[in-house]
C-alpha cells in the first residue's frame, strides 16, 4: 500500500461524517467556482439583452392548468426563501440528532447557505427581466418584481441535494439520495417553467452554479472557517505515549 491511500483512510477515519472531509484538490475547486459564477454572469447579461427564450416560456406556461397548475404553484411556494429556510433548519437539526455532532449539522447547513446566497448577488447584477406576463396565457400571481436570473429557487434546491449527497457519501444512501435529488430538482425546474416565474435558461443555468459552486463552498466553510470556529473545529484525540 503505498502512502497516499494510506493517508486518505486515516483521513477519512478522522472525521465523523464524509461531508466533514478535506478536499484533496481545495484551489482546483475554487477556481472551477470562481470560472462558472464569471461565465454565468457574462452568459446573464447576453440572456438579458436577447431574451431567446421568452417563446419557449409562453408555450410552457400553456400547460399551466388544472391540477398542473396547482402542482407547481405549490412547488414554487414550498421552496421560497422563508420556507427555504425552515427546511434547512429542519434537515439541520435531524442530522444533529441523528449523529450526535453538531459539526456535520453545520457543514450541511452552511454548505447550502453559502452555495445559495451569493446567486442572489448574481441575480442583482444581471438584473434579468421575469417573462412577459402580457405574453402569458396564465401568468402568475402575484406578479414576482425580483430579477430573474438565476432562480433562487434552484440553485436552493440543487444545493440542497448536493449537500446531502455529500453527507450520504460512500454509505448505502448515496445512491438513492442521487436519484430522488435528481427528481426533486427536475420537478422545481419544470415547475418553475410551467409557472413561468423563470425561464428556462435561469432555471437551468441555476442547476449549473449550484454543480460548480456547491463543492468550493464546501471547502470555503468546512475546510477554512469551521477549524476556525471553537466549537466546531474537529476533536483532538489526546495522544497515547
Amino acid at each position: 500500500m503505498t502512502a497516499e491511500p494510506m493517508r486518505s483512510r486515516s483521513r477519512r477515519a478522522a472525521v465523523s461524517s464524509p461531508i466533514l472531509e478535506r478536499s484533496s484538490v481545495p484551489l482546483t475547486t475554487i477556481i472551477v467556482a470562481v470560472v462558472v459564477a464569471v461565465v454565468l454572469t457574462v452568459i446573464g447579461f447576453v440572456l438579458r439583452a436577447t431574451q431567446p427564450d421568452q417563446g419557449l416560456a409562453e408555450a410552457l406556461n400553456s400547460l399551466h392548468t388544472g391540477g398542473t397548475a396547482l402542482l407547481t404553484n405549490t412547488v414554487y411556494h414550498v421552496f421560497s426563501p422563508a420556507e427555504a429556510i425552515i427546511i434547512t433548519v429542519i434537515i439541520t437539526a435531524v442530522i444533529w440528532w441523528r449523529q450526535r455532532d453538531i459539526r456535520p449539522a453545520a457543514a450541511f447547513a452552511g454548505l447550502v447557505a453559502v452555495t445559495w446566497i451569493p446567486s442572489d448577488i448574481v441575480k442583482i447584477i444581471v438584473g434579468r427581466p421575469r417573462p412577459d406576463v402580457h405574453l402569458l396565457a396564465h401568468a402568475y400571481t402575484p406578479y414576482q418584481v425580483d430579477a430573474s436570473y438565476p432562480s433562487g429557487h434552484t440553485v436552493f434546491v440543487t444545493a440542497l441535494v448536493i449537500a446531502l449527497v455529500y453527507l450520504f457519501r460512500r454509505t448505502r444512501w448515496e445512491r438513492l439520495t442521487i436519484v430522488l435529488g435528481t427528481i426533486l430538482v427536475i420537478i422545481v425546474l419544470v415547475s418553475l417553467t410551467i409557472d413561468a416565474v423563470h425561464f428556462p435558461t435561469d432555471v437551468l443555468a441555476s442547476v449549473v452554479w449550484s454543480l460548480g459552486v456547491a463543492p468550493a463552498a464546501r471547502v470555503v466553510w468546512v475546510d477554512w472557517i469551521m477549524p476556525r470556529i471553537p466549537f466546531l473545529r474537529p476533536e483532538r484525540k489526546p495522544v497515547v505515549r
